[in-house]
């Protein structure tokens, strides 16, 4: 039948939308398989239910750039997922988004990781509040019975928080049969390198190994990069044409990918992401800079996102001297992780804020805006 991430990866490729790369297409066919497998899969029997009915672990050929790990398939139990890894811009969340889009079933969730483990922490609180001893079983039962496929895009652990209880929460998971598949820009062992009590995360590691496939992308082609080349970042003055281009660029960056509203936590607090798609962010400015955030949100969310696209930037002035003071801060923030801001404004840099208390200071700012411009820091390597 043709149906699933292949078939419509092929498509796209017969389209002209992605490029030939053997490495993402034996991760495509390997999702393919993974696709078929799970239609009509319910999680019932857990761990042996599925070991019972698929077979994940076959060998294949496999070109330069897509590399199966030592022991990953060689004690002939087929693994219950993907953990795909591999260097910024290599495809991995379009991968996952093919897969999500084209693996038709019920119970399945898609979710950034950040925002699956803060959900996480609010259910062991109130389950704590209620009494509860160990939170953790229950909550993995639930989130089994609610999604038996879950997509977790992008996975880092910076956290001690996170990092104390994902090895427990995923073994359960995988205990009560959830199929998983993770991206991440780290293999398993270098996750939270060098992190407090990072022994006590070690179980999680070995628990990726052990039951997971584990597949390095590594295309030669910087797709993030290409895509960003030659890009024109700053658009003024606002108005319908403006905007358009921002649309324009938004689906260019994120391959037509559909935007979710997205959450981080800053300092406990949860700051909203409108608009968010494989590592692109969108606002207005009065959503990112009209309301009361300071440098922690701003540093968060550049460590986050590769891509801010912000619209609607005005004239500044000591009139809107709170505005345009955390616009500075904004900036800053993009500018120290490399981030790449395309926006639209009511003049250019040197005429944003043009009289008054503030416009000398601004003026580190036009510089940052105009080298933000420039071909050799949009193609720089996002810090994050």
């Amino acid at each position: 039948m043709n149906e699933g991430p292949l078939f419509e990866y092929r498509s796209r490729l017969r389209a002209g939308q992605v490029r030939p790369d053997p490495a993402q297409e034996l991760a495509v066919e390997k999702l393919q398989s993974l696709s078929k497998a799970v239609r009509g899969y319910r999680p019932s029997a857990g761990e042996k239910g599925w070991l019972a009915r698929f077979g994940l672990g076959g060998k294949a050929a496999v070109p330069a750039g897509l590399q199966w790990h030592p022991g990953d398939c060689e004690d002939g139990n087929p693994r219950q997922g993907l953990y795909i890894f591999g260097e910024v811009g290599r495809g991995k969340s379009m991968l996952m988004d093919l897969f999500y889009e084209f693996t038709n079933m019920p119970g399945k969730r898609r979710v950034h990781f950040h925002e699956f483990m803060r959900d996480v922490h609010a259910a062991m609180h109130e389950w704590r509040k209620s009494g509860g001893a160990d939170p953790i079983p229950a909550l993995a039962k639930q989130l089994a019975d609610n999604a038996w496929l879950l997509c977790l895009d992008e996975l880092q652990v910076t956290d001690i928080a996170d990092a104390m209880i994902v090895g427990r929460l995923f073994q359960h998971l995988l205990d009560n049969g959830v199929v998983v598949v993770i991206t991440s820009n780290r293999a398993p062992q270098d996750l939270y390198k060098d992190g407090l009590q990072r022994q006590r995360f070690v179980p999680f590691i070995e628990l990726m190994g052990q039951r997971l496939d584990l597949l390095e992308l590594n295309s030669e082609r910087d797709y993030r990069l290409g895509r960003k080349r030659g890009l024109q970042v700053y658009h003024f003055p606002n108005g319908p044409a403006a905007e358009a281009e921002l649309d324009k660029n938004f689906a260019r960056l994120t391959e037509g990918a559909a935007a979710r509203p997205d959450q981080l936590m800053v300092n406990g607090r949860v700051l909203d992401i409108p608009r968010a798609a494989i590592g692109v962010a969108r606002f207005s400015f009065r959503e990112l800079c009209g309301r009361p955030l300071g440098p922690s949100d701003y540093l968060e969310l550049a460590s986050h996102f590769h891509t801010l696209v912000l619209s609607g930037i005005p004239l500044l002035s000591p009139e809107n001297k709170d505005e345009a003071r955390r616009f500075v801060t904004l900036v800053d923030a993009l500018y120290e992780h490399k981030v790449t801001l395309i926006c639209s404004a009511a003049a250019p840099p040197e005429s944003l804020y043009p009289t008054g208390i503030g416009a000398f200071e601004f003026q580190r700012t036009v510089s940052r805006l105009m080298e933000m411009q420039a071909d050799d820091y949009i193609t720089r390597q996002h810090i994050s």
